[in-house]
């Protein structure tokens, strides 16, 4: 994507369209299209142009540990050495998300590990740097929302409710066949089976009917990348509230319905409840914080606004869209 398209917000039928990606990543074109009011041919001649100028992508989340127990990690770090601090966090495995905050002092980013365990990065090697100030540590005790399950809110609950395909039950484990396939589609989810099959060797018609499972089980789970600032969301920020323990579930689970809401985590630390958010303006940033947030009985709250997405599912490091 050039730069100058970066920022373009995307108009209302393109919004749209990429929010019916979001409830059925592999969705047909005549189906969008019966659902939303708009011809076949309309829809697929948009996905085609908005996936050619890099405005969004398909990927297939690949299997990842069990969010309960990861860290949410806080490095305060000298300006000077921040950028390389990112960058060797972000080349990490283990380390899905990174971002930087606006202020430009601090690094916010995601660590897997085994609840309970003396995590090296966090105890050795973070204290050991000498740019790092300080390092907290949040873990995660329960996930009521994370990025995928994130709907951008330009669709009616009808419209959503017919183009999400209804869950089947899961049953048995994913062989050789479906991990391969599986591996396939993590670039482009919407792959044909066609391509799939000449890349995996398997039959087309294996490849058609294994996808298929894979997807209604559940075990094929999609994403659509997308800049939030195209669907006109350019403030990102990340807010830690301190909620009374009789209050948590409830206000956790609010908060995963709300619309802005991208993810929402019960945690240790002082901030007990955390969340990411997308928003359109400062504006509507102000009004989360005093009317939302205020109705759900929050004691206290911590705001950072994040300055670049450095490494997020589907993005390289640098927060540009990875090939």
């Amino acid at each position: 994507m050039s730069p100058d398209m970066a920022d373009v917000v995307l108009d209302e039928r393109d919004q749209r369209l990429v929010a019916a990606l979001q409830c059925d990543g592999r969705l047909t074109a005549e189906r969008a299209g019966e659902v939303l009011g708009m011809s076949a041919r309309t829809v697929h001649r948009r996905w085609q142009a908005l996936m050619a100028e890099g405005a969004c992508r398909v990927i297939a989340l690949p299997p990842r540990p069990d969010p309960a127990g990861a860290l949410l990690l806080r490095i305060r770090v000298l300006g000077g050495k921040r950028d390389a601090l990112a960058a060797a966090l972000a080349a990490r495995p283990d380390i899905p998300y990174v971002d930087l905050s606006a202020s430009g002092d601090e690094i916010l980013a995601v660590s897997w590990t085994r609840p309970g365990s003396r995590d090296h990065l966090v105890f050795r090697e973070l204290p050991a740097t000498r740019a790092v100030t300080s390092v907290t540590a949040d873990t995660i005790l329960h996930v009521f929302s994370e990025a995928a399950h994130w709907r951008h809110d330009v669709l009616t609950a009808a419209e959503r409710s017919a183009l999400t395909p209804a869950p089947a039950p899961v049953s048995g484990t994913p062989d050789q066949v479906d991990l391969d396939l599986l591996a396939a589609l993590e670039d482009d989810a919407r792959a044909p089976a066609a391509a799939v099959a000449a890349r995996t060797g398997h039959p087309e018609s294996t490849v058609r009917r294994r996808i298929a499972r894979l997807a209604a089980s559940g075990r094929l789970r999609t994403h659509v990348v997308v800049a939030p600032e195209r669907l006109g969301l350019p403030i990102d920020a990340n807010v830690m509230l301190r909620v009374a323990p009789d209050r948590l579930d409830a206000a956790g689970r609010a908060l995963a319905a709300h619309p802005a809401v991208h993810g929402a985590f019960a945690t240790t630390g002082t901030a007990n409840l955390q969340a990411a958010v997308w928003m359109r303006d400062l504006q509507h940033l102000y009004r989360f914080l005093t009317r939302d947030l205020g109705a759900l009985g929050v004691d206290g709250a911590e705001t950072v606004i994040i300055g670049q997405a450095v490494k997020r599912p589907g993005k390289a490091p640098g927060g540009r869209a990875a090939p």
